[in-house]
């Protein structure tokens, strides 16, 4: 007989599997298909390790980034991935993923519910060090993509750099240094003609 905690936590495990079956806009770099929920959450995870040493704040706690970056897409299994440039799509999202957060993280025992939650709040507040680096690594790895696909959502969606830069700027709240990379990689976009310029102010 496995304990019940037990069975709350293979359960949980085993309903996280449909993240594998949520796919987002951006696509990988080799094949050129869809990245999924899953991917996404992996490559962020490698992202915060290599490069956590870039963070504005020196005594960053890695391992409480790896569980935001980890954990705060879960709730995209009920409410979809929805993408970056959507402004409809975007209305709504908090309330649709909380609703989301509190039955995924709720199949849990409670202190791990409890915790997950709070991980998954703290990510969305963006208020902590920790939260900033997840948000800026969540914010980057898309950027990476893009570039790296000639600007394949991107031209898909016909968004332009004007809006590619507003979305990305807060970036600077948990690394300048990346946020610096960010833009020079979104510039060479431009230059290669994979993301148009956008409206002149």
């Amino acid at each position: 007989m496995i304990s019940e905690r037990l069975e709350k936590q293979i359960r949980f495990i085993i309903e996280v599997d449909k993240l594998k079956e949520i796919f987002r806009q951006t696509s990988c770099v080799n094949s050129r298909r869809a990245e999924n929920d899953a991917e996404h959450s992996w490559h962020l995870c490698l992202t915060t390790l290599v490069l956590a040493e870039y963070a504005n704040s020196p005594a960053l706690d890695v391992l409480k980034v790896l569980k935001m970056v980890i954990l705060h897409d879960l709730v995209e299994i009920d409410a979809g991935d929805t993408f970056a440039y959507d402004a409809v799509g975007m209305a709504g999202q908090h309330e649709r993923e909380a609703i989301a957060a509190d039955r995924i993280f709720g199949m849990l025992p409670s202190d791990q519910a409890a915790e997950f939650r709070r991980l998954w709040d703290e990510f969305e507040d963006k208020a902590t060090p920790e939260a900033k680096f997840a948000a800026a690594v969540d914010r980057f790895q898309p950027v990476l993509l893009n570039c790296s696909t000639e600007g394949s959502a991107w031209q898909r969606h016909g968004v332009t750099q004007d809006r590619v830069v507003k979305r990305n700027a807060p970036i600077a709240e948990g690394s300048e240094t990346i946020w610096e990379a960010a833009r020079q990689w979104i510039q060479g976009a431009v230059d290669a003609g994979h993301l148009a310029p956008g409206p002149r102010t």
